[in-house]
């Protein structure tokens, strides 16, 4: 089958769009190439160009095509329409049932010319996030000047031209040249195919796959790093980043001066990261080692010590500035910068990051009631959580808050408790987060994230499909982790309605707060779902239940599923499940069919023992679920599966006696009202 190639050459195309491209494109194409059975694909991605590789058919197969047209008793202006829509006359036509009918014989176009037709159109409307003109007389637009286009198919060059009418498109038109490295191998060669294009590309030092451009430099750094018995800083984001801006990747280590190795290793890391795409390197005992690794983009003449000298003078320039922003901040308390939080905006209707934090000091100290937290510790730690927002390092580097504001904290002579709340309150930031753990630090975690979510509910700014743009959805998760990985039992309901209290008068009623427990149950039916558990049974414990203790109503669905794991437990749902639907069809002809049933009703000895069985195990249910005892509350509905059984066999509950069937649904009824007490069975599946 003819092998297909594309490679699209520019300018440098932003290293965070450059996956998205590939896959962009190998998507695109295979679905405008559908009739010729694209298969096979390869996507490439790097810093100059994107890539596709495919099998496709030689051609798109012919046919007949039949195309009915008016009755034969139609006006004479409706067949010469549909002649002249066609472009045939009256004897390319034939009679069919009464209606005009045309047999297309539709020929089998070349793969090369289907290619060709297609691909003009599909790199004008080619989706980038971001796009530019550049040059004149065409309003052709790509990421970054386009410069090459490869269109290869079995060797040949496909011939297509980006013009358009007047408009020129820049020139470009399919070839078979592309371009190695921009450096030690400037200038175009011809290529075959895509084995002669990655063997012509590796050979000028250009790695077209950027997964091999990952493990070059993620196996490199951690070589070099461990010849010295030093660890590399995880940071798979870093290798990607690196990955999209060099096309021959070649790491190295660089020197740190001992001047800055007193600094946070926070703020060498996120400076390395963020100024120089660094990797920064720990000692076996997890300290920041006086080292850093690099990656550069060709294997220099003199084996690197140019480059590496080049670049050690570079961070010393940076871990300069870092030093300076360190000292200067330390001059001032982080008790001393808290007046200037007025001076923040946190949002337009909600007023400064000073009224936050007072909102936050008085929300700390409520929970830390709930957590076994010391509330003056909690309260003092909410007061400067956010000070660190107003220090030159914060402002330098937005990633470092919450962690400078815990090294201030000591600086200042805080608690340590303090000191380590501050640097914990914005945790967990994200699903591989830890959450903290410390009394304190839960305490003001959770003042912080509550309060986000009350004070923009109040404000009418909750999330709306896929838009979230204050992460209300990340701050939710983040109360539901910290609550079930600490076990805190929180009634999260009067959590939030004590939250709402501390803000504005006009804003504590705001009906979207009436939503807010079900956003923040959806988002824990959403945690649950991805860690595979049934959220389903969630559903079911939460149904007409008011309580918001998470840690209480997962011990419910945990001893749910357990039940529901065994034979017992899946009869016992099946059998429960038709008592419902039992009652539900009943209850809309004449009920509700509530109340004690009467025992001299019974007819059968069925009934009396459901019954008995039912004043049995109730009050058992009731007393285990009151202890939160559920394991024994499921054991004890279970057991009423071979009673429950029988019943169904051998009792017809819609009697004709209109008394022994309302009797009969009435019992059902009991039935339902001691489920309920641990769930709605019916929002179960299965």
């Amino acid at each position: 089958m003819p092998e297909l190639l594309i490679e699209l050459f520019s300018e440098e195309i932003p290293a965070r769009m450059q996956a998205r491209a590939a896959s962009d494109l190998e998507r695109l194409l295979c679905e405008a190439l559908a009739p010729l059975k694209p298969r096979d694909a390869t996507a490439y991605a790097g810093p100059r160009r994107i890539a596709l590789a495919l099998t496709v058919d030689a051609t798109v197969p012919g046919g007949t095509v039949d195309e009915r047209g008016p009755r034969e008793s139609a006006p004479e202006k409706a067949l010469a329409g549909f002649m002249r829509k066609h472009g045939v006359e009256r004897d390319a036509l034939v009679l069919e049932n009464g209606f005009w009918v045309l047999h297309r014989t539709i020929p089998p176009v070349d793969a090369a010319k289907q290619i060709a037709d297609i691909l003009p159109g599909l790199l004008r409307r080619f989706p980038w996030p971001k796009s530019m003109r550049w040059g004149v007389g065409s309003a052709f637009t790509w990421v970054r000047p386009l410069r090459r286009i490869v269109c290869l198919l079995d060797g040949k060059v496909v011939d297509f031209t980006l013009a358009e009418g007047e408009d020129n498109g820049h020139g470009l038109k399919s070839a078979n040249l592309t371009e190695g490295h921009r450096f030690t191998a400037p200038g175009a060669f011809a290529v075959t195919g895509r084995q002669d294009w990655l063997d012509g590309l590796r050979a000028r030092q250009v790695e077209p796959d950027a997964a091999a451009r990952r493990t070059t430099i993620a196996e490199g750094v951690a070589r070099l790093a461990r010849e010295e018995g030093l660890n590399v800083v995880a940071d798979p984001g870093l290798i990607d980043e690196v990955a999209g801006l060099t096309e021959w990747p070649v790491p190295f280590l660089g020197q740190i001066d001992d001047a800055f190795m007193t600094l946070p290793p926070e703020v060498m890391q996120v400076s390395m990261r963020v100024n120089q795409r660094y990797f920064a390197l720990r000692n076996a005992d997890g300290s920041a080692a006086p080292r850093f690794a690099f990656v550069a983009n060709l294997l220099p003449d003199d084996g690197g010590a140019l480059t590496i000298a080049g670049n050690e003078r570079v961070l010393r320039a940076r871990f300069a500035d870092a030093r300076h922003f360190w000292d200067l901040d330390r001059a001032r308390t982080l008790a001393g910068r808290v007046p200037g939080l007025d001076r923040i905006v946190f949002h337009a209707s909600l007023g400064s990051q000073g009224a936050r934090v007072q909102r936050l000091v008085r929300l700390a100290g409520v929970l830390a009631g709930m957590t076994g937290a010391d509330v003056a510790q909690a309260e003092r730690a909410a007061l400067l959580c956010k000070a660190d927002l107003t220090t030159g390092m914060v402002g330098e580097f937005p990633e470092l808050q919450g962690i400078m504001g815990a090294y201030y904290a000591r600086h200042d002579g805080e608690p340590d408790a303090v000191a380590d709340a501050i640097g914990a309150h914005y945790m967990p930031r994200g699903p591989q987060d830890d959450v903290p753990t410390a009394p304190v630090s839960v305490a003001v975690a959770l003042a912080d994230k509550i309060d986000m979510l009350v004070a923009f509910f109040a404000v009418g700014e909750k999330p709306g499909g896929s838009g979230d743009p204050y992460a209300l959805r990340r701050a939710a998760l983040g109360v539901i982790r910290i609550i079930r990985e600490n076990g805190l039992r929180l009634d999260l309901a009067k959590v939030l309605w004590d939250a709402a209290q501390g803000l504005p008068e006009a804003l504590r009623l705001a009906p979207d707060l009436d939503v807010l427990p079900e956003f923040i149950a959806e988002r824990l039916r959403v945690q649950l779902r991805g860690e595979g558990a049934r959220h389903d049974i969630l559903a079911a414990v939460s149904v007409g239940n008011t309580d918001t203790d998470i840690v209480r109503l997962l011990a419910r669905a945990t001893a749910i599923a357990d039940m529901l794991a065994t034979d017992d437990g899946r009869n016992m749902l099946a059998a429960t499940k038709r008592a419902a639907n039992i009652l539900r069809i009943e209850d809309r002809k004449d009920g509700p069919h509530e109340g004690t049933p009467n025992p001299a009703l019974y007819t059968q000895p069925e009934e009396k023992a459901l019954a008995d069985a039912l004043e049995k195990t109730t009050p058992e249910v009731e007393q285990a679920t009151a202890q939160e005892r559920y394991a024994d509350a499921m054991r004890d509905v279970a057991s009423l599966r071979p009673v429950l059984d029988r019943f169904f066999e051998k009792v017809t509950v819609n009697d004709p006696d209109p008394a022994v069937r309302a009797n009969r649904l009435r019992l059902l009824s009991e039935l339902r009202r001691m489920t309920v007490l641990i769930a709605d069975f019916s929002q179960i599946e299965g």
